[in-house]
């Protein structure tokens, strides 16, 4: 077993509240370690609908909700400006709606009030007829429509940069490190750490530290039961449906059948559609997508864009939230507030700490009030500078036009590069003299990918989905995944055996996100993209979904 090191915080799972409190604590000058047990950002936080929104829909229950998120959009557009992008929304009301034309206003009146706090730009009401010159889709039994606007991040990447500024501030930061035990102080049972296993080199270490912070999001209860206390959340079940390219350019706003709404929206390359909110019961390790979600949220969506079916899904994603427990209320109704729980005066088990709840766009809030207490607990006085201090490549905006000529590279990659990278971009594409493309779909360059396995501690291909986007477009990986792989086996120094595996599982992955939408052209397409996979593999690969982690 390896010497043990000694934090101030250990904070376990690495969604974004977890990597937003590590990097908060670092920069307060807190010896803090980070432990993940998949890939950073890869639980709730991925499945999100990426977007730093204020929250129309929290507005008339949970006011204070849409205030912190429209007071936290604001700040992270100031510190990580590159990784933004605004969406515009079309709301459309239907003569039989419940709520009519007037009442719908009086509501967007009221939300205008929050947009200064992000930037945001107050409502406009279109006629029918305005509304379809605007966006040609929509139903043309749309009695009128609204405008509005939000905010859209990269939720994956943005996680990245918040442990990655941490790291580069001195925290320690560990990927694919599950939990085994809590390590317990005898006689008083104070938590002093956790005993962590590397899920790919089965390396057992203990991480010790003074207070332990639980960050797991849905699994929190579990971890919390680790410590012999009761951690009461209510989990519920959110999917999206990813369509390949754009549907529009507009977020459109939808309504289930149940009344519930949801919207589909444009979102990098793709255009996504969701989310259902339904208590879940199930394991959280096994998330899986049924076909009657994919046609209620198609059902919904078909109302006001009734072309939707002919528009090829990609893949879908599936997660479930850490939301606050309630009995008895409708699972709409659950409140998106949070908690900060320490969990010695409360349950007896001094130095162990939750942080339960809340939403991703207002993360940086979320870990400021948990830090705050965390560094009282420490008798540290530091004050917090996440909201000016901007993250990694968020200082100052990249020139686009000199990245394509200096690198000689096409204007589409080299845009996703800046888009990811901000000012760092020019080193990043540095890795390689002169960088090549590897998917035109998401476009994704070998410098990228040398570039996030040697400084930001890729371990694994499929890493690289939520890294990088690698994977997520119309081919799905097939076009890809070898290229990449090789790329990696360099950078990390893989065999030949070790990067066959990690192309199959990376083609698994690919498999399980778009099984559940298989039909017609899509199923056609994947069968192609199959064959492109088995002809790539060497003949000793594991088949895909087969592969045991090495």
């Amino acid at each position: 077993m390896s010497r043990t090191p000694s934090f101030q915080v250990l904070v376990i799972g690495g969604g974004i509240n977890g990597a937003g409190v590590a990097r908060d604590l670092a920069m307060r000058g807190v010896r803090v370690a980070l432990v993940e047990k998949g890939e950073l950002g890869g639980g709730t936080t991925w499945a999100s609908s990426g977007m730093i929104h204020g929250g129309l829909r929290y507005l008339q229950n949970d006011p204070e909700v849409t205030y912190h998120s429209c007071l936290d959009s604001g700040a992270i557009q100031r510190i990580a400006p590159h990784l933004i992008f605004r969406i515009p929304f079309l709301m459309p009301v239907f003569r039989e709606d419940p709520i009519g034309p007037e009442l719908v206003e009086v509501g967007l009146e009221m939300y205008d009030r929050y947009q200064p706090l992000k930037n945001g730009r107050p409502h406009t009401r279109l006629t029918r007829e305005q509304a379809l010159r605007l966006e040609p889709a929509l139903s043309p039994r749309i009695d009128c429509a609204f405008t509005l606007d939000e905010w859209g991040v990269d939720a994956a990447r943005l996680v990245m940069l918040n442990a990655l500024d941490a790291a580069e501030r001195g925290a320690e930061v560990h990927t694919h490190h599950e939990v085994c035990e809590l390590i317990r102080e005898g006689g008083t049972g104070r938590v002093r750490g956790a005993r962590v296993r590397d899920r790919l080199s089965g390396e057992i270490r203990d991480l010790e530290a003074e207070l332990t912070l639980n960050c797991t999001g849905p699994w929190a209860s579990q971890l919390a039961a680790l410590a012999g206390v009761e951690l009461r959340l209510r989990p519920a079940k959110g999917i999206h449906l990813v369509f390949e390219r754009r549907v529009s350019d507009a977020a459109i706003y939808a309504r289930g059948i149940d009344g519930r709404d949801m919207f589909m929206f444009p979102h990098e390359q793709n255009s996504m559609a969701g989310t259902t909110d339904d208590d879940f019961y199930g394991d959280l390790d096994r998330m899986e997508v049924t076909e009657d979600e994919i046609r209620y949220v198609l059902q919904a969506m078909e109302r006001s864009i009734p072309g939707i079916r002919r528009h090829r899904i990609l893949h879908s994603i599936a997660a479930v939230r850490p939301t606050l427990y309630d009995f008895g209320s409708y699972e709409d109704d659950l409140s998106r507030d949070y908690a900060v729980i320490d969990h010695g005066p409360r349950d007896g088990v001094p130095g162990f700490w939750s942080l339960a709840g809340g939403k991703l766009a207002a993360y940086r809030l979320m870990a400021e009030d948990a830090c705050d207490r965390l560094c009282t607990a420490l008798g540290i006085e530091e004050p917090c500078r996440t909201a000016t201090s901007p993250l990694p490549g968020g200082d100052e905006a990249p020139d686009i036009g000199a990245l394509t000529r200096r690198f000689r590279l096409d204007w589409p990659a080299a845009l996703r590069v800046g888009f990811r990278h901000g000012s760092r971009s020019g080193a990043v594409l540095a890795e390689r003299p002169e960088p090549r493309t590897l998917c035109a779909c998401e476009p994704v360059t070998d410098a990228e990918l040398a570039h996030v396995a040697r400084y930001e501690g890729v371990r694994r291909l499929t890493d690289c989905t939520l890294r990088v986007r690698l994977g997520l477009g119309a081919c799905q990986g097939a076009g890809c995944a070898g290229a990449a792989g090789e790329v990696l086996a360099e950078a990390l120094g893989w065999d030949a055996k070790r990067t066959a595996a990690e192309v199959a599982e990376f083609a698994a992955e690919r498999w399980r996100a778009v099984a559940p939408a298989l039909s017609g052209a899509q199923l056609a397409a994947m069968e192609v993209h199959r064959a492109v996979h088995r002809g790539a593999r060497p003949w000793s690969a594991p088949e895909p979904g087969t592969v045991s982690r090495p």
